[in-house]
């Protein structure tokens, strides 16, 4: 795609917050060429937070933003759905410090942008091309990104539960991949650390309606959406931090038991060196972009 994109028309929902268990209400708003994806604090005068790397603030069991001491917590699962559906320009109002986790996928993302449509803009799109590798390690946990033509990721994750054991995902990431392969895949956590995370003020909206809930040796709330749901959802997660990079990707992340941590470092460090990567509106090489351009042109 080369033109820029926003939503058609605005749409909202409601929930409460996967760790604060505060309610809060999300819209989304079209908006003009070159914004990005903004958060809009309703709730604290529209305050903005881009969703960049620079405003990265913690990363523990969730992505959080800050900008001058204003918080928002959780946004991994509603970036995800508007990377991964090209959406280039948004404003996302909210009244709380954390995005909702609704169902705990970002499956209800993807209907709400169903709902709202997507709209070209008379604006070239930029994409953020890689051009040498960047590699991350720490112990047994390693991310890296490397050149290519197009975002695609390969994420494993090994666990000795016997519901999870070693899964990995390998995609090009679009619209259609995203919404078949991950978009219902849910959040996950282990009974033996509820109450360690509730001690330190998280998971407390956590609920059998919201999360995969694992005993230490089976499931306790129903049937997983997918056999490898676990790998799923952390894919999932690493293109919601991926999308902090600001522009759509043309590259291979590679992330074997990486966590929102090792995601953030990474974009964090992409950014910080500009001789790792360039920005061009060419999408693929010409003669894919012709063929695809006459495939989308309607009969």
């Amino acid at each position: 795609m080369s033109s820029q994109t926003t939503i058609e028309r605005p749409v909202e929902t409601v929930g409460i917050g996967l760790h604060t268990a505060v309610p809060g209400r999300i819209r989304l708003n079209p908006a003009p060429p070159d914004v990005g994806i903004v958060f809009r604090r309703v709730d604290l005068d529209n305050f903005e937070i881009e969703a960049h790397g620079r405003n990265v603030a913690r990363v523990s069991y969730a992505t959080s933003l800050m900008k001058k001491g204003v918080l928002l917590s959780t946004t991994e699962h509603l970036l995800a759905a508007l990377y991964a559906c090209g959406v280039d320009n948004v404003y996302v109002d909210i009244d709380a410090i954390e995005v909702p986790i609704l169902d705990g996928s970002s499956q209800p993302f993807i209907e709400m942008l169903e709902e709202a449509g997507i709209r070209r803009l008379r604006r070239r799109r930029r994409y953020l091309k890689v051009l040498r590798p960047l590699e991350i390690s720490d112990g047994d946990r390693y991310i890296g990104i490397h050149p290519s033509n197009e975002f695609s990721v390969h994420c494993l994750v090994d666990y000795s539960h016997p519901m999870i054991g070693r899964q990995e995902i390998d995609m090009v990431v679009n619209r259609e991949t995203f919404s078949q392969r991950l978009a219902r895949a849910r959040t996950f956590g282990f009974v033996d650390e509820l109450e360690k995370l509730r001690a330190v003020d998280l998971i407390r909206g956590g609920s059998l309606e919201n999360a995969i809930v694992l005993t230490r040796d089976g499931i306790l709330n129903g049937e997983l959406r997918y056999s490898d749901e676990f790998g799923r959802h952390k894919t999932l997660d690493l293109i919601g931090d991926l999308a902090l990079i600001g522009r759509p990707l043309l590259a291979r992340v590679e992330a074997h038991k990486a966590g929102h941590a090792l995601h953030t470092q990474l974009v964090a460090r992409l950014l910080a060196d500009k001789s790792l990567w360039t920005q061009t509106t060419v999408a693929m090489p010409r003669r894919e972009s012709v063929a695809a351009s006459l495939t989308a042109m309607p009969a």
